[in-house]
């Protein structure tokens, strides 16, 4: 059905300061929150992402913005903004990526460009057993 979202993303900050999570598309398909937002420690944040919708997101650390959303960040930094607007991160940074392709979504953690804070995925609302069992491992 056209029109409807694919995804509901829910961004948790379960680190201890506050975290600016940077949004990319991959080609062709527009950043959600248009590549960035603020989540304060604790905070949680739902985005609505469209079928077929393909894009990482990362968390930014250590940032500094004004009024206008300019400014940087320690870690991650993609540019002088607070919304990255399709713009990647610079390395390095720990990615959770994911392909909306109904009827079958893929989704990982990647170590590809580095490690800067940690992140999880968590499905909700899959019937796939497999999706479902505890898969943490420490990635080094």
């Amino acid at each position: 059905m056209k029109g409807v979202d694919a995804a509901i993303f829910t961004l948790q900050n379960n680190c201890g300061n506050t975290v600016w999570p940077g949004i990319q598309g991959r080609e062709g398909k527009a950043p959600l929150m248009n590549g960035g937002l603020r989540l304060r420690r604790g905070e949680t944040m739902n985005i609505s992402a469209p079928e077929g919708w393909s894009g990482r997101f990362w968390g930014r650390g250590l940032c500094s913005f004004d009024q206008s959303g300019r400014g940087t960040c320690i870690t991650r930094d993609c540019g002088v903004k607070l919304q990255c607007s399709g713009a990647g991160g610079a390395p390095p940074a720990m990615l959770a990526e994911f392909t909306l392709d109904s009827p079958v979504d893929y989704y990982d953690v990647s170590l590809v460009d580095g490690y800067n804070m940690p992140v999880s995925i968590i499905p909700l609302g899959v019937s796939s057993s497999l999706a479902n069992r505890e898969g943490r491992k420490e990635l080094d």
